[in-house]
């Protein structure tokens, strides 16, 4: 790997602009869908590119301040199941995970501008296993940042959407991978340095998280077998207020859906309450949106 390649890349005359062309060019193919799989495969090409940007420290906050991601949230608001579309939608997603990598609150801050949450959950509630992983750990990485967690649980609406979809991804048959689950764990256990959200997880995680369901799975993964286990001792701690009427299905459904998220700024809600469960859609939208609320 060259390790100067982004920087160069970026200030190369006319190579990001092309790069950008050939994201573009691939718009029409996605709805109706009817993307190749050589159209697929070139474009991940690009996409690979555009991940190197997202992983340099140099590059990293310059394809931020230009939008660049704008161009890719298109590509991941798509629902056909074919494998073009699935690579497509998985090397998208790793440009996302390279990121949230390097833990910066300035990215993370600007993509809690973005529709890259609603985007993730439901892909990790329709997509492959591998697609369902890397979206859970954008998630997760997220929510790790304080202004990621403060965001999620700003309203019951939020707190619904990531715990519903969690909830759904544990109780899948057959169950989620010991990667996954470690993710979800970690997803979960961040909640819970919200009191209001360990609140309603009091009372509304899966059993199967409390009564040793994955316990063969996990196996020997002490690290995965810890985070478990801290989960369910934050969740033991006593709660403080009783748990808020829980919103309607029609409310918890709209915040998975890409366009619908609220602005991160806001009256803090009064608590998260029961988690609410069901499935989510939507359809595949071209163009960037350069959504700011």
């Amino acid at each position: 790997m060259f390790p100067d390649l982004a920087p160069l890349m970026w200030c190369s005359f006319g190579t990001i602009a092309v790069l950008l062309q050939e994201i573009v060019s691939i718009y029409p193919a996605l709805s109706p869908p009817t993307l190749s799989a050589s159209v697929s495969n070139r474009a991940c090409s690009v996409l690979a590119l555009l991940q190197s940007l997202a992983s340099h420290p140099e590059t990293r906050s310059l394809l931020l301040e230009a939008a660049i991601t704008e161009y890719l949230y298109p590509l991941l608001n798509t629902t056909s199941n074919t494998k073009s579309f699935e690579y497509l939608r998985l090397t998208t997603l790793g440009v996302f995970g390279a990121l949230v990598k390097a833990d910066d609150s300035e990215v993370v801050n600007s993509l809690l501008n973005s529709d890259i949450i609603p985007l993730c959950l439901r892909i990790m509630e329709t997509g492959t296993e591998l697609s369902k992983t890397v979206a859970t750990f954008i998630v997760q990485k997220i929510i790790t940042d304080e202004a990621g967690l403060q965001y999620v649980c700003a309203t019951p609406e939020r707190f619904f959407g990531i715990a519903s979809v969690l909830a759904i991804m544990v109780a899948e048959q057959p169950p989620p991978s010991t990667r996954l689950l470690k993710h979800i764990v970690r997803c979960y256990l961040r909640l819970t340095d919200d009191p209001r959200a360990r609140t309603a997880l009091q009372t509304n995680l899966p059993d199967a998280l409390r009564d040793g369901t994955f316990n063969n799975l996990l196996g020997d993964d002490a690290v995965a077998k810890r985070y478990l286990q801290q989960l369910l001792d934050n969740l033991a701690m006593p709660a403080h207020g009783a748990p808020p009427p829980s919103p309607g299905p029609a409310a918890v459904a709209e915040v998975t859906q890409p366009g619908s998220a609220p602005t991160a700024a806001g009256t803090p809600h009064p608590g998260p309450g029961p988690v609410a469960g069901g499935s989510r859609g939507g359809s595949s939208q071209a163009g960037p949106s350069r959504r700011r609320r």
